[in-house]
């Protein structure tokens, strides 16, 4: 690894603004905060050329009150890995202040164990990257916050939902017992949801398409769902308060889900 822990933290401690290094905690929770995403495909913002794909990270913001806002940094195509080497968790460090929350959700692309860019080993490497994270953002006075990653659409014969991520939601888990950081189990939640769901039921919430058929990646109802159960475990996990999250049982029209035109 390019960077090691010890590294990651007492660089992210050097950044912190002198006049935020001695804010309160109290002062931190009063002002607007934000809660930075950093992840894959599943929660990034998607745009105009991409619709109807829709990451969880547009959908989140319907669940969650005007003083908190949603930075999504959310890339395509990453690993807890390559977000790091390619110098995003870095941006995000320089970005987030103190009181601000950091949701980690990683595995889709650790699992691709041909592409050394990417891969990480469950009880390994990729515990080790995630550390980063949470470092970084405890360093900063941000609060980490690890969600085990969203399931993709699959089934067996006898019609039932299986897990697809390995080892990975194991080893996240339990580097959540181990930090001390708390845990939204999107995987077992989503898991669950596509069971209740059923093998038709899940295409009308992923990317179905007449010229698509993608078992991973959502449409609007489908991101609005797992947008839900995310707001739903920050409540849960006591991350955020009751009186932060709103709309949680209520329906959310697709209309709301916009793609921008992406920019050069």
């Amino acid at each position: 690894m390019s960077l090691t822990r010890r590294q990651v933290t007492a660089a992210a401690a050097a950044a912190i603004p002198l006049a935020l290094s001695g804010m309160g905690t109290a002062e931190a929770t009063q002002r607007h905060r934000a809660l930075y995403i950093a992840g894959d495909s599943t929660a990034a913002q998607k745009y105009a050329d991409a619709a109807p794909e829709t990451g969880w990270g547009m959908a989140l913001p319907f669940f969650l009150r005007k003083q908190l806002s949603v930075s999504n940094h959310a890339v395509n195509g990453r690993s807890s890995k390559s977000f790091v080497d390619e110098g995003r968790l870095d941006v995000v460090l320089q970005a987030i202040r103190p009181g601000d929350l950091l949701l980690i959700q990683f595995a889709h692309n650790d699992e691709k164990d041909t592409d050394p860019t990417r891969y990480t080993e469950p009880w390994s490497t990729y515990q080790d990257y995630l550390r980063l994270y949470v470092d970084g953002a405890r360093a900063r006075g941000a609060r980490p916050v690890l969600a085990t990653a969203v399931e993709r659409r699959r089934f067996d014969a006898g019609g039932n939902s299986v897990p697809t991520h390995g080892d990975y939601p194991a080893a996240m888990r339990a580097l959540a017992r181990e930090e001390r950081v708390a845990l939204l189990d999107i995987q077992a939640l989503s898991l669950a949801l596509w069971q209740e769901l059923g093998v038709e039921g899940t295409k009308t919430y992923f990317d179905w398409t007449a010229t698509e058929q993608d078992n991973t990646h959502f449409n609007p109802p489908g991101a609005i769902a797992v947008a839900r159960l995310v707001a739903r475990e920050l409540v849960r996990t006591r991350v955020l308060a009751a009186w932060d999250v709103r709309r949680l049982d209520d329906g959310i029209p697709e209309s709301w889900i916009t793609w921008p035109q992406a920019t050069a």
